[in-house]
């Protein structure tokens, strides 16, 4: 085997892997946010959610991009662990399309396939055309780069050092150990199956010793959503112990039956000439009756995965972190399901922001009400948070913007930018009335009983104001207009007020102190309604990208 085997070698297995980015690009390009709707629909019933997982795996060709997604969507709250099971479950179904396509030779066709993806791209106008054009191109690269590895790997078969090292993968545990390294190193089973296909069909290996190979290829892939949960919640690692937990507890059962029972034989004998085509079939068998034999038990791998990773106290995060935002990984970029993800995370961090805020506007009024200065130093230790939280999740949503590639969602994003800085604008108004006791309490100021009704009734409709952002946006008009009307509420009340404090200056019953500090908390007031409809109007762009 000289250098330019090695290098088609080389090359072919780029080709493979980029054909999978592609198709993995494409369908989260199309598909975006819309991701998180399919899967809420149809994970709740257990048999659905296995051929979503398979049907989503065999578009990309990747099991390992699937389950990523899976670990992605259970870290961000979008999906439970027990929705999880079922997911991963069909994609480890839904990979074993790749081998039975190289093994129907669809190979033939991947120059017509990647012409036709490459065209959709470059002449065709309209961007989803564009992303499903990625998709069939990525399909085609995938077997050109598969026939470009066969091809390299065809002078094997003369090398009777290799042909001898083959033969070792007979003993079980060399073979699953071989197969599991092997594809942790290429992070894709699809790419390492393939290989496996070449390799029978020169004659190299045969499926006595390939199945063990095969069957450490299925634990080998689970290293991608391994790596994928670094730093994620422990209920997304739970999602990896389970895919993990699948694919061994498949192995052990399938090993066993190959040492014991002509199994081996049987499959050999459904295409007897045809070895690319034994191995296809054994990953299928592996994987639909691991599936099947799991299916009645996937709430027990739930409970096992909870076991072997308990919840802990010290995983408690202290000070100031986001909750709900979790960085974006270089490489994960444009892992299928990011968009549902990120928008879903934005949302719920910006909701906890958003409720710090109205915190320290309730407290903010009732320190006035009060007089009581001693509530500055918790209000600006929430407003500290606050200044943090604007900062962190500006800096992800610009993250967000540039890579994003689905136009609905980029303008959902972008409409989100504006929404921390104006709910850190409501937490500065809220600081400055708090500030307010202290003045009252220093010169010694009492507001009128008339005056107090109205600052308790300016906080009654702030907080009015600011649990209306946090209702339902299905129908965004309506909600809008709710919301803006409340906004022209709070105006007219500034409005009202301001003449009621004139009408107390002329009766001599508002003091030149009291009146001059009134008159910056209604500046004050009036603008957090401001701040709350320009929120609004964010939130209802994005709703409606």
């Amino acid at each position: 085997m000289d250098i330019t085997n090695i290098l088609g070698l080389l090359g072919g297995l780029a080709l493979f892997l980029h054909g999978m980015q592609m198709m993995s690009s494409g369908l989260e390009a199309a598909a975006g946010n819309r991701m998180k709707g399919i899967l809420e629909k149809l994970t709740a019933n257990r048999l659905l959610g296995i051929l979503v997982g398979a049907v989503i795996t065999a578009v990309i060709q990747s099991s390992s991009a699937t389950t990523v997604m899976v670990v992605g969507f259970v870290n961000s709250g979008m999906m439970t662990l027990r929705q999880a099971v079922w997911i991963i479950m069909g994609a480890n179904i839904g990979t074993t399309i790749t081998g039975q396509l190289i093994a129907l030779d669809v190979g033939v066709l991947a120059p017509l396939f990647a012409f036709i993806g490459v065209a959709m791209m470059v002449f065709l106008k309209k961007p989803q055309s564009h992303h499903f054009g990625s998709i069939i191109g990525g399909l085609g690269v995938l077997f050109i780069g598969m026939d470009m590895m066969s091809a390299s790997m065809a002078p094997l078969r003369e090398m009777p050092g290799f042909v001898s090292l083959m033969t070792t993968f007979s003993n079980p545990v060399i073979g699953i150990l071989a197969g599991a390294l092997f594809t942790a190193v290429i992070q894709s089973s699809s790419a390492s199956v393939g290989i496996l296909q070449a390799l029978a069909n020169s004659g190299v290996i045969g499926l006595p010793s390939a199945v063990y190979v095969l069957f450490g290829q299925n634990i080998g892939t689970c290293i991608t959503a391994v790596l994928a949960s670094i730093g994620t919640s422990r209920n997304a690692k739970r999602a990896t112990i389970i895919h993990l937990m699948f694919n061994v507890i498949g192995t052990i059962l399938f090993t066993v039956l190959c040492i014991l029972t002509p199994l081996v034989g049987v499959v050999q004998g459904i295409t007897p000439t045809n070895p690319a085509a034994q191995i296809a079939n054994m990953h299928t068998i592996f994987n639909i009756v691991t599936t099947l034999i799991l299916l009645p038990l996937g709430n027990g791998l739930v409970s096992a995965a909870m076991h072997i990773l308990p919840e802990r106290k010290q995983d408690m995060e202290e000070g100031m972190h986001l909750m709900y935002l979790t960085p974006i990984k270089a490489n994960q970029d444009r892992a299928i399901g990011v968009s549902a993800i990120y928008i879903t995370q934005l949302k719920q961090e910006l909701e906890r922001m958003l409720a710090m805020a109205k915190e320290n506007v309730a407290t903010a009024f009732q320190a006035v009400l009060d007089r009581e200065p001693a509530l500055i130093q918790r209000e600006e230790t929430v407003e500290e948070y606050i200044d943090f939280l604007n900062k962190e999740i500006s800096q992800f949503i610009s993250h967000v913007i540039v890579h994003e590639t689905n136009e609905a969602d980029s303008a959902a994003v972008s409409a989100y930018f504006k929404i921390p800085g104006n709910i850190e604008r409501i937490g500065d108004h809220a600081m400055n009335i708090c500030g307010y006791s202290a003045l009252l309490k220093e010169k010694n100021v009492h507001f009128s009983q008339e005056a107090r009704e109205e600052i308790a009734e300016m906080r009654s409709v702030c907080m009015e104001a600011i649990d209306a952002l946090g209702t339902d946006v299905s129908d965004a008009v309506s909600w809008l207009t709710g919301v803006a009307a409340l906004e022209q509420k709070m105006d007219d009340m500034t409005s009202q007020y301001r003449q009621s404090q004139l009408n107390r200056m002329k009766s001599g019953t508002c003091s030149d102190e009291g009146c001059i500090l009134f008159s910056e908390m209604l500046t004050d007031f009036e603008r957090i309604g401001d701040h709350v409809l320009n929120i609004a109007q964010e939130r209802s762009g994005a709703s409606l990208s």
